[in-house]
């Protein structure tokens, strides 16, 4: 129960990673606010939470627009009068294809999601989180620690999102407010699951061997799942991480090493 009666609030709420860490966070004891465009994915989330005997708020946000982040900010002050962590996990994929070639206007839309909408909604809950000495949690990305071709876009996203963290932290640090980072590699969840069978088709192999070659890239010999990534911010939002600030994360099974 690292989160016993704490407010947190999730953005880009989702069938994967954003579902685990609202669910996570209720685990963990928090009542939990759920921003997302999708109005019936913040629906399904809350009645699992309602089901762990936390309480959950749906509010439909497009973090892109100030006007419905200001509103998230209201709705959750109105609901629960207090907030104790902030996770950004909201983003956008650039285009996967190399810089030289990447439609400029493409990239700026994703730096919108990816990095300006996670500094907008941060910065609107900053009063709230210095009356709790509260904490900002950035689900960032492996893609941070390589450079292979057609991740160019993506990275320049997640490693302005990374300085935007570290900042911050320096910033907010003396009014009591932490803010770290989680970088998760494969997440094996639906999307990537898709994506192997897929490959699994092409090589006229099983989606099995695919996961058995991927894995053995990887020190602990399995992808990580939702729920495992999820802990890890559930644990830098709690009071264990306290002392815990301007420092990245990795939850990915041991791929990289930092």
């Amino acid at each position: 129960m690292l989160l016993r009666d704490k407010v947190v609030v999730v953005s880009g709420i989702g069938p994967g990673l954003g579902r685990a860490l609202a669910v996570r966070s209720a685990h963990a004891g928090a009542d939990v606010v759920l921003a997302a465009r999708t109005e019936s994915r913040l629906t399904a989330v809350a009645k699992e939470i309602a089901e762990l005997g936390r309480r959950a708020v749906v509010v439909p946000t497009d973090i892109n627009d100030d006007a419905a982040a200001q509103r998230l900010v209201e709705s959750t002050l109105d609901a629960f009068g207090r907030v104790d962590a902030v996770v950004n996990n909201a983003f956008a994929m650039p285009p996967m294809t190399d810089l030289v070639d990447v439609d400029l206007d493409a990239v700026r839309a994703a730096f919108e999601t990816n990095v300006l909408a996670a500094l907008r909604l941060s910065r609107l809950f900053v009063p709230s989180l210095e009356k709790t000495r509260g904490s900002v949690v950035m689900i960032n990305s492996a893609v941070l620690r390589h450079s292979r071709r057609l991740f160019g876009p993506y990275k320049m996203a997640k490693s302005s999102l990374l300085a935007l963290a570290q900042s911050l932290a320096t910033e907010i640090g003396p009014r009591g407010i932490r803010v770290n980072s989680v970088a998760p590699g494969y997440i094996w969840a639906d999307n990537l699951k898709f994506y192997f069978a897929y490959l699994a088709k092409e090589r006229g192999v099983t989606p099995e061997e695919v996961y058995a070659e991927t894995a053995a890239t990887i020190d602990l010999r399995k992808l990580p799942e939702p729920d495992e990534i999820a802990d890890a911010a559930v644990f830098l939002a709690s009071d264990m991480a306290r002392a815990i600030t301007g420092q990245c994360l990795d939850v990915n099974g041991g791929e990289y090493h930092v």
